[in-house]
């Protein structure tokens, strides 16, 4: 029997997690915050993982990590005692997000010594690449779908909440199929002119596209593009291996 290994995703919005067998991902799943000892103790004890790796942006409490510690080997995912499989030259890793490090650390393991891309769209959208040197220098963080459309009614006295569903066209016919065409073309076209200009200076790159609003994307971009829902958590499998 191959040995189980369970990774934690807590982010912004969702918490998820992800269990592998060997290095085949068996199940994924959503985590509910409001209970979360329980969906741990439940998971611990159905599945029984020797290593469990936790990747958290959000302040998690630390009875979360003891609970698990108590069963399995823990990681808790930082980015200056932890060894990566790629070179961290991050200008300030105390401010990187765990989310990106596995991000990037998905990169390394499936396009080692290329140039490659990993472009993230959820709370936020993140740009993260990988130089064929295996070094991380950083990308860039632009505000996610849910964030913009927000924004526009929390900073205005008249524009109103918009849902991202609905008919999405370059003209928009009215005010709320204008803010939908602004904010959903226009985070299209910033990945896309994104990737135009890391081609125009690293030449041919890997683009792959992932996070919660990735498929929500993926037919609206022009760019060549591989899209992975569990990218991340690919990446933290790899960075628990890493370990050893």
């Amino acid at each position: 029997m191959l040995p189980v290994s369970l990774c934690l995703d807590f982010g912004n919005t969702n918490w998820k997690g992800a269990l592998f067998q060997g290095d085949r991902m068996a199940e994924k799943f959503m985590l509910q915050q409001s209970n979360i000892h329980e969906e741990i103790t439940r998971i611990l004890n159905l599945y029984s993982p020797t290593k469990v790796i936790l990747a958290s942006v959000v302040n998690h409490e630390k009875s979360i990590e003891d609970l698990i510690a108590k069963q399995a080997t823990l990681y808790v995912l930082n980015s200056n005692d932890f060894r990566l499989p790629f070179l961290n030259a991050y200008g300030s890793p105390e401010t990187l997000g765990h989310d990106r490090l596995a991000l990037v650390a998905a990169l390394s393991k499936f396009y080692p010594g290329e140039d490659s891309l990993v472009i993230s769209v959820g709370s936020c959208v993140t740009y993260n690449f990988l130089a064929k040197n295996n070094a991380f220098r950083g990308g860039a963080i632009s505000p996610g779908l849910e964030m913009r459309l927000r924004s526009l009614n929390e900073f205005t006295d008249k524009l109103p909440l918009i849902s991202r569903e609905g008919h999405v066209s370059l003209l928009g016919y009215d005010t709320e199929t204008s803010l939908r065409s602004g904010v959903v073309m226009g985070i299209a076209s910033e990945i896309d002119g994104m990737i135009e200009r890391y081609e125009s200076q690293y030449g041919r790159i890997n683009a792959v596209l992932t996070g919660g609003d990735g498929a929500f994307f993926e037919s609206r971009l022009k760019s060549k593009i591989f899209a992975d829902s569990n990218f991340l958590f690919k990446g933290l499998y790899a960075i628990l291996e890493f370990q050893k």
